[in-house]
């Protein structure tokens, strides 16, 4: 049962779908949330970095915050694993996502401009969920809401291809940039939509990230979910 848990959190199409969310993510803050880059925080420590040295505070505040959310996230994570007992019916990763769906929810409804900060942070804080949720997939380590990693992954598997190690295989290569893919293409449809319809096309987000819940979850975890609603609404025996 763990290990077909595990399967199903690795799989290329559930990969690809976090990848796009993140894709989206990434451009809805800079388009729409202050130019802020809430899903990998390098940039974002360098625009710090930046701002204190001019002495800015509130830029450097308008940094920092997600900085800090960005790693609460990845506590966030390591304490679901480690610390919440998880019945049968769900793992520790689902239980991640359902939190993801949870925090990203609201911020559909709120009004962009002065609260910018708090959704910037709730968004930073649900990226670093992700990527510490999910590192792998079919059993390739891999970033869903970041390229970097992926493409210096993918680019070292095409090269020793190209080069005849016989280790190396193109379903590695195919693996990362289709993963890449699939983050430019949440950037660009993310970006298309959000012009056409505004910020509120936001709620696409989490819709994807319900897909992907229902990606990874099991046929024999739906058969006990099934069991366990049975067993909570049929009528107690007198």
């Amino acid at each position: 049962m763990i290990r077909e848990q595990s399967d199903n959190a690795e799989r290329l199409t559930a990969a690809c779908l976090l990848s796009i969310v993140g894709g989206f993510l990434d451009i809805y803050t800079y388009l729409w949330r202050g130019g802020v880059f809430a899903n990998a925080v390098t940039g974002n420590m360098v625009l710090f970095g930046l701002s204190l040295a001019g002495l800015r505070g509130v830029s450097c505040a308008k940094y920092l915050l997600p900085i800090c959310f960005y790693a609460a996230g990845v506590l966030a994570a390591e304490y679901i694993h480690r610390r919440i007992p998880m019945p049968r019916q769900i793992s520790w990763r689902q239980l991640s996502l359902l939190v993801e769906i949870i925090v990203l929810v609201p911020m559909t409804f709120v009004p962009f401009g002065d609260f910018d900060f708090a959704v910037n942070a709730s968004i930073s804080f649900v990226c670093a969920l992700q990527v510490q949720s999910f590192r792998r997939v079919n059993g390739l380590p891999f970033a869903s809401t970041m390229c970097t990693g992926n493409l210096r992954s993918g680019t070292e598997a095409l090269f020793r291809k190209l080069n005849g190690d016989e280790s190396a295989s193109w379903r590695t290569v195919l693996h990362y940039f289709l993963v890449i893919g699939c983050f430019i293409t949440g950037a660009a449809l993310g970006a298309f939509l959000l012009h056409r319809f505004g910020h509120r096309i936001f709620f696409l987000a989490p819709t994807g990230l319900l897909a992907a819940l229902l990606l990874i979850t099991g046929r024999r975890q739906w058969v006990m979910l099934r069991r366990s609603w049975k067993k909570m609404i049929a009528p107690r025996g007198r």
